[in-house]
């Protein structure tokens, strides 16, 4: 093998020896014949420079088309040329040997270049001119042609720049200028918007007929002159263009419609539908109204006026259709409930049978809309729009009958003008079952809580939330009304009238036969009152007569003391309250007497007995009945009411409540109103009321506002005029100017027919009957933000009474001494000093109030302990009541300053720590169960809430955000949970509602009239509100306002959180 190899490497060596040799041989004749190629190919180079530089590719004149021939078949030459340059260039650099200089073929290259780049461009653009110019004007594109002349005038600029003097360039420059001159025209002709119409006027301007099988083109349109009558062309261009966007913009109108539907809801359980938000449809619409309405006063319009007339016309619809059929929407959401009682129909008849057509009408209505929901085919019905006016029509004569019946049942029993419109109804649809009504029985009445009715239907007695019973004289009947709500109501009245008289009558007669401590206990609390007050009278002025006013005064003093040993004693709720009302009206007789003796008065026409309220039991002035008690202070004589007010409290005589009552009655005898202005919390409503309760007639009190109109006034003073009731108006100045003004007409009229001794007159176009023991007083905060100053009219209708600071100590000494205390006057004094001394010292904050409510606060405790603990030491319970109310408000600075007040004014008075054991409990179950830590401070607070809670029927808490307000109540509700279901101490459980007051508008919060129809619609708080004080279950109910507290809300609730506890809504509902 290594042989074979051997052999292999020699043949190989001379193979390669043999090739040498012959490449040595042979390179000199390649060498020669390289060099005569070279040559040939320079020279061939040489003369296609000559060719390109002959001047024929510069002449400007020549065909483009045929240069452009001309210079392929030189670049064809040319590519031959370069290939062999290129091939040599790589034989010398191989053979190395003198480089040959192939230098005009470069330039030959270049050169040809820039002929062809000029003459490709100027051909191109030839090209471009001869196929626009040729083209049906609707199929160019002005800005395609624009961008292909810029790009060419963007190469033909650089060109330019380097051979300023190359005529093909500067042909081809002014060809560009010429054609730039021509492209307006090109860009107006080219116009999609032009029609035939249109060319046919183009084509009459250029004195040419239209044909539209032979379409325009720029060419013709040159050779027409067009040029010549450019701007008209122009004109009828621009005028195409905006009848165009206009088409553009009515299709696109119709287009926004597609798809679009009413949203259509079922209605609770009715078997209807009624339509939810149309904002989207109002939203639209609104915009294409404004649009179509423009669109249709342009001049362009006049090629498819049909079309966007019909379309305005449908808009047009379609906006009187939404407006009446969310007007007939709301009517019928309203009248539907009323007249789904039959109870109502009955008595409405014809008003029944519209409601029965509209019914019908909206029913299928709903359930045409129900099927097919789509928007524009629901918008051409116009049969659609009639019958929602012809309902909408029938609604007002429905609304207007059923105000007309409303109004008839209002003046038939006049209380009914107190209660709101749906009120009414709620009591005319309980037509069968007079137990109905007596839910509402308290909005009639203000001292009637329920009546005693028989199986057979028979009303024998009423009875006072307190649980007081008073047989009727003669009992009512109410199966003779035959389902009148209204008439037995008014026999009801009239037999409350009767009751109280005849129950006055026996009292009297019984008083004289037996003790008087026995027969306190025996009688009505308003029979003890008024006969105690009639027999005092009768007392005093034989005592003056007798001149033996001491020994009157002595024995005024025992009976009092007799009443107070009866308070301590073991009574029940109903005798605690009467004698709770007698010790207050006691203590003020016997200062009465005090007075006359100190000041030696002898004689019964004395100013000092005169200035007194008085009661006489005497004949009847206006023959009525026999004998009637008469109520006599100064020249004011005024009957005894008999309105039956139940059980209630009375306020203590100060000598204020006494310059006020003077005033008032002063005022009734000149058929004046009354007006106590001042500072809250000086008893301005409440003496108002007191007087009322003395002369036994019902008094009405409303919480007056700004949104209050002249109808809802009207309405109330009808009631008023009619039904011989008293009305506080409260914060009458909220009332806004203009309604005060016709308010002050409204006083007038009434008063002067009372003057006049008028039974009937004609009041705001109503004629109706008069009681003249109808009189109405205002009270008014001066000097508030947003408040009216009263107009001069009105001012004059009414006698002021400042009441500025009321007595604290007489009051605080008075009220403690009903309720048993001994040391009521030391006491009172305490209570007073306290407060003085906090005031003084303590830190100013907005939540500190150390007024008359703040005392009476105290004072409620401290009547709650004395009813536990009867025998425990008076200061130590007052200390408790004082710490109770007061301690829980203070911030925590203030603390030890008011607990250093509290030890001065109680040396020595040790008080043990109140066992709220099972309530701790209780709470830390409930934080346990809330996650929460029962933090010692958290359950302080807690149980002052709840101290506070037991007091006070309106509270505020006040804290900074995330400092536990809510979780403090809720546990405490939770709490109070536990321990009912543990059966702790009598707890019940507390429910609680919460409403942000401010999330709403003060019409959502309250309720508000529609500005168009007058009708009520209630807020979020005046149903909450009414459900929680209608609910009779025994259990706590708590609402919750959760929110920054502003003037703008709260001052609505003034009436909610005084003693009145009424929410007074605008539409006359309390």
């Amino acid at each position: 093998a290594l042989d074979d190899l051997k052999d292999v490497v020699a043949t190989q060596a001379r193979a390669l020896s043999d090739a040498r040799a012959f490449v040595e041989a042979a390179t000199p004749g390649m060498v020669g014949k390289l060099r005569a190629e070279s040559l040939g190919t320079a020279a061939l180079a040489s003369r296609t420079i000559v060719e390109l530089r002959s001047g024929k590719f510069d002449a400007a004149a020549a065909d483009s088309a045929e240069v452009l021939d001309a210079l392929s078949a030189v670049a064809a030459e040319y590519a031959v040329l370069a290939e062999r340059t290129q091939r040599f260039r790589g034989y010398e650099e191989l053979f190395e040997v003198p480089l040959t200089n192939f230098g005009d073929t470069d330039q030959a290259g270049k050169e040809l270049a820039v002929h062809r780049q000029k003459w490709e461009l100027l051909a191109d653009f030839e090209r471009c001119c001869r196929g626009w110019m040729a083209a049906p004007c609707a199929e160019l594109s002005p800005e395609t042609m624009q961008a292909k002349v810029d790009e060419i005038s963007k190469a033909n600029y650089k060109m330019l720049k380097g051979r300023k003097d190359d005529e093909v360039v500067q042909r081809l420059q002014k060809a560009l200028d010429a054609f730039k001159e021509r492209m307006p025209m090109c860009a107006e002709v080219a116009n999609a918007a032009l029609q035939p119409r249109h060319w046919q006027a183009i084509y009459g301007i250029l004195g040419r007929t239209y044909d539209e099988d032979d379409p325009p083109t720029p060419e013709k349109l040159l050779e027409y002159g067009i040029m010549g009558h450019f701007e008209e062309v122009q004109a009828h261009g621009a005028v195409a263009t905006k009848e165009y966007s206009m088409l553009k913009a009515m299709d696109k109108m119709e287009a926004e419609w597609e798809g679009l539907q009413f949203k259509v809801t079922p209605y609770k359980d009715s078997g209807t539908f009624v339509i939810g938000g149309t904002d989207e449809v109002q939203t639209i619409l609104d915009d294409q109204i404004v649009k179509i309405q423009a669109m249709n006063t342009s001049p362009f319009v006049k090629p498819f006026k049909e079309r966007a007339s019909s379309w305005e016309s449908m808009l047009q619809t379609l906006q009187d259709m939404l407006d009446n059929w969310l007007q007939c929407q709301s009517t019928w959401l309203y009248l539907e409930p009323i007249f789904s009682s039959a109870d109502i129909v009955k008595q409405m008849p014809e008003e029944g049978a519209k409601f029965g057509r509209v019914d019908d009408m909206w029913r299928a209505m709903m359930q045409s809309t129900f099927d097919a929901p789509a928007v524009i085919p629901i918008a051409r019905e116009k049969e659609r729009v009639d019958k929602l006016i012809e309902c909408n029509m029938l609604l007002e004569a429905i609304q207007k009958g059923l105000a007309a019946y409303l109004e008839k049942k209002r003046l038939f029993f006049p209380r009914f003008f107190f209660l709101s419109n749906d009120e009414m109804l709620e009591i005319l649809s309980e037509t069968k079952d007079p137990t109905r009504v007596q839910p509402h029985l308290k909005k009639c009445f203000e001292g009637v809580h329920t009546l005693d009715i028989d199986d057979e239907l028979v009303i024998t007695a009423m009875n006072s939330v307190e649980k007081e019973r008073v047989p009727f004289k003669h009992a009512v009947d109410t199966n003779k009304a035959r389902g009148a709500v209204e008439k037995w109501l008014l026999e009801v009245e009239a037999g409350m009238f009767d009751a109280i008289h005849d129950v006055t009558a026996r009292g009297i007669a019984d008083y004289a036969a037996k003790p008087r401590s026995e027969w306190v206990l025996e009688w009505p609390g308003m029979v003890v009152l008024v006969v105690s007050a009639i027999f005092w009278t009768r007392g005093v002025t034989d005592a003056l007569a007798a001149n033996t006013a001491a020994a009157y005064e002595r024995k005024c003093t025992s009976d009092l003391m007799k009443v107070v040993d009866l308070v301590r004693g073991q009574l029940t709720g109903l005798q605690r309250a009467t004698l709770g009302a007698l010790v207050v009206m006691d203590v003020h007789a016997r200062d009465v007497v005090s007075a006359l003796v100190e000041k030696q008065i002898t004689s019964d026409g004395d100013f000092e007995w005169q200035a007194q309220l008085r009661s006489y039991w005497e004949e009847d002035p206006e023959g009525g009945r026999d004998q009637t008690v008469m109520m006599r202070m100064m020249s004011a004589c005024i009957q005894y009411g008999y309105e039956y007010l139940g059980n209630s409290s009375r306020l203590v005589i100060t000598p204020l409540t006494d310059r006020c009552y003077r005033t008032l009655m002063g005022a009734i005898h000149l058929t004046l109103g009354g007006a106590p202005e001042g500072p809250a919390g000086t008893g301005k409503t409440e003496t108002t009321k007191d007087l009322a309760k003395a002369l036994a007639r019902q008094c009405v009190v409303f919480n007056c506002s700004d949104s209050l109109d002249y109808l809802a006034m009207a309405k109330f003073f009808k009631g008023l005029a009619s039904s011989g009731a008293w009305a506080c108006f409260d914060e009458f100045n909220r009332i806004n100017l203009e309604v005060l003004s016709v308010v002050a007409q409204q006083v007038l009229d009434i008063q002067r027919a009372i003057h006049t001794k008028l039974r009937s007159f004609t009041f705001e176009g109503t004629e109706m009957t008069l009681k003249w023991s109808a009189w109405c007083s205002i009270t008014m905060n001066p000097g508030y933000a947003g408040r009216s100053e009263l107009p001069d009219n009105l001012k004059a209708l009414f006698r002021t009474v400042a009441m500025m600071v009321p007595d604290y100590a007489m009051i605080a000494e008075i009220v403690l001494f009903s309720f048993g205390y001994l040391a009521a006057r030391e006491c009172s004094k305490k209570i007073v000093q306290c407060y003085k001394l906090c005031s003084e010292q303590l830190s100013s904050q907005d939540h500190y109030d150390y007024g008359m409510r703040a005392v009476m606060a105290v004072l409620r405790a401290a009547g709650n302990l004395k009813r536990r603990f009867p025998n425990d030491d008076e200061f130590v319970l007052m200390l408790r009541s004082i710490i109770d109310v007061n301690l829980c408000k203070f911030l925590s600075h203030d603390v030890p300053l008011f607990n250093g007040i509290i030890s001065d004014l109680f040396p020595g008075v040790d008080l043990p720590k109140a066992d709220y054991g099972a309530m701790e409990a209780a709470l830390v179950d409930a934080c346990t169960k809330r996650n929460v830590q029962p933090t010692e401070y958290f359950m302080l607070k807690t149980i002052q809430l709840y101290e506070m809670i037991v007091v006070r029927h309106g509270l505020m808490i006040v804290g900074m955000p995330f400092s536990g307000k809510t979780t403090s109540y809720r546990v405490l509700a939770d709490a109070l949970a536990l321990m009912e279901a543990r059966g702790q101490e009598g707890q019940v459980r507390a429910e609680h509602v919460v409403i942000n007051p401010k999330s709403v508008t003060m019409g959502q919060l309250y309720g508000q009239f529609d500005p168009v129809s007058h009708e009520w619609t209630d807020g979020v708080l005046a149903v909450t509100f009414r459900a929680v004080a209608s609910n009779p279950e025994p259990h706590r109910k708590w609402l919750v306002l959760d929110g920054p507290v502003d003037a703008i809300w709260i001052e609505n609730l003034n009436t909610v959180l005084d003693d009145n506890k009424k929410l007074c809504l605008n539409s006359g509902e309390i």
